[in-house]
């Protein structure tokens, strides 16, 4: 009797703890992606800024930088890539 109780509440706690873990990866992922989302926002924002301005600060090239180094890490697209190389390519100023 308790064998057939012991064999089914592992069973059954085994099977709530892959759910569980399941869940968390889920919203980890969802996480990821948010931020992700957030930091391409930022990066076209602040490229689109300096690229009608035709310059850019030391400042400003080091935040989208900053920025752009955890976009790439995250998995960001081409998109971010190219924004940031024509930001890097404007001229310094101030």
């Amino acid at each position: 009797m308790w064998d057939f109780i012991i064999q089914y509440w592992a069973e059954w706690a085994f099977g709530l703890l892959g759910t569980a873990v399941i869940a968390v990866a889920i919203k980890y992922k969802a996480l990821l992606d948010g931020v992700l989302a957030i930091l391409h926002d930022r990066i076209y924002q602040a490229c689109q800024f300096y690229l009608a301005q035709g310059y850019v600060d030391m400042a400003g090239l080091k935040n989208v930088e900053y920025l752009y180094r955890s976009y790439h890490a995250l998995g960001g697209n081409g998109t971010g890539t190219e924004l940031y190389n024509r930001v890097k390519a404007l001229p310094i100023r101030g």
